[in-house]
């Protein structure tokens, strides 16, 4: 069965959801883990007031029992304690008695840079948190408990995941970004280690490793570029400098080299996995740009709600879950086993068969 990850929750709703199908059964899991991922995501310098309020941690409703995965579904929640100042505004069914909270009034100031002004013409809204609820990075939280989960998958076949901010200076922008009322992005880079050759496939477009990867990546909130390897530095190399030539000792094949990024013709190569993911600036600005509001058709300025100054730091916990999420996938795909047992021994008759060895 394929590993496969649906999520769901809005931004200051009761809780977010994610469902992860296909784990095989015997996977312990260590909530401590899981909650130290999901703390890391609320740290970096320029997040806003939220992330004191929250202090997510992860609750498991189904699929694991004392600790070990079943082969079930496994179901994930993450709470948003805001919630109790939303309970009106963020009600499922329509809610009764007089208004009261938060998001009581109708938003119909969309933000430049947002999903605000798409979303409410795509789905007919006229309220736009009715879009920016579920567009909100918040959603990434339970990314991250996914993540973890994932992570404690690849570990069990040697593979390690690190993410880290590649931006330099990254507090001195933001401390001049806050006193303009302004914000930052920045660039973060996911490595990954101990993947063996032969993870994704030529074989169709959608299932190519960096296809996966660069979709999950791009997939995340505020993310505009994505890159493996040397990435668009390759397009102003010629060829004899843009590749890495093939050697061979008495472990195995290998590079010198790793322009590449440990992926050729949309397969693993062996080499360490290298991806990066640049982040625009979070279009909720303090000091709002232009735009319209939808009610009345007027010239106004955007909505101005708490938001983060910068969250590059935490961009690169949640790329770092995305690119664990993808290599647990493309691992299942090709090891399989209903038993984490299983698929540790396919694992090892793989590397027995193929001439290579991790470094």
């Amino acid at each position: 069965m394929a590993l496969s990850l649906v999520t769901a929750g809005e931004s200051h709703g009761r809780a977010l959801v994610a469902i992860v199908s296909g784990l095989p059964a015997g996977l312990v899991l260590d909530k401590d883990q899981i909650d130290a991922d999901l703390h890391r995501r609320q740290q970096g310098y320029g997040r806003s007031p939220r992330q004191q309020i929250e202090q997510d941690e992860v609750e498991v409703l189904a699929g694991l029992r004392h600790g070990r995965t079943l082969g079930t579904p496994l179901a994930l929640v993450v709470h948003n304690r805001d919630h109790k100042n939303w309970e009106w505004g963020m009600s499922p069914w329509p809610p009764e008695g007089e208004a009261g909270g938060k998001g009581t009034k109708a938003v119909t100031l969309p933000r430049p840079g947002h999903a605000d002004l798409a979303g409410t013409l795509k789905y007919g809204f006229a309220d736009v948190r009715d879009v920016l609820e579920r567009a909100s990075a918040r959603h990434t939280a339970v990314i991250v408990a996914a993540g973890a989960v994932a992570k404690a998958l690849i570990a069990k076949i040697a593979i390690t995941v690190e993410g880290r901010v590649l931006t330099e200076d990254i507090e001195q922008q933001v401390d001049e970004a806050r006193a303009d009322r302004d914000t930052v992005g920045g660039i973060v880079e996911v490595r990954a280690r101990g993947v063996p050759p032969g993870l994704g496939t030529y074989a169709t477009k959608d299932e190519r490793l960096d296809a996966r990867l660069a979709s999950s990546l791009m997939g995340t909130q505020a993310v505009k570029g994505v890159e493996i390897g040397e990435g668009f530095g390759l397009a102003s190399k010629r060829g004899s400098e843009a590749h890495d030539e093939i050697l061979r000792d008495e472990r195995g094949l290998y590079r010198d080299t790793n322009r590449a990024g440990g992926i050729e013709g949309g397969v693993s190569n062996g080499e360490e996995i290298i991806v990066r993911a640049a982040m625009k600036p979070l279009p909720t600005l303090m000091k709002p740009l232009a735009s319209v509001d939808l009610q009345t058709g007027e010239p106004a300025q955007a909505l101005v709600e708490r938001s983060d100054t910068a969250a590059v730091e935490a961009l690169a916990v949640v790329a770092e879950a995305c690119v664990a999420w993808e290599l647990a996938r493309a691992a299942k795909d090709k090891f399989g086993g209903d038993a984490l047992d299983d698929l540790v021994a396919a694992h090892r008759a793989y590397l027995e068969r193929i001439d290579w060895s991790p470094r």
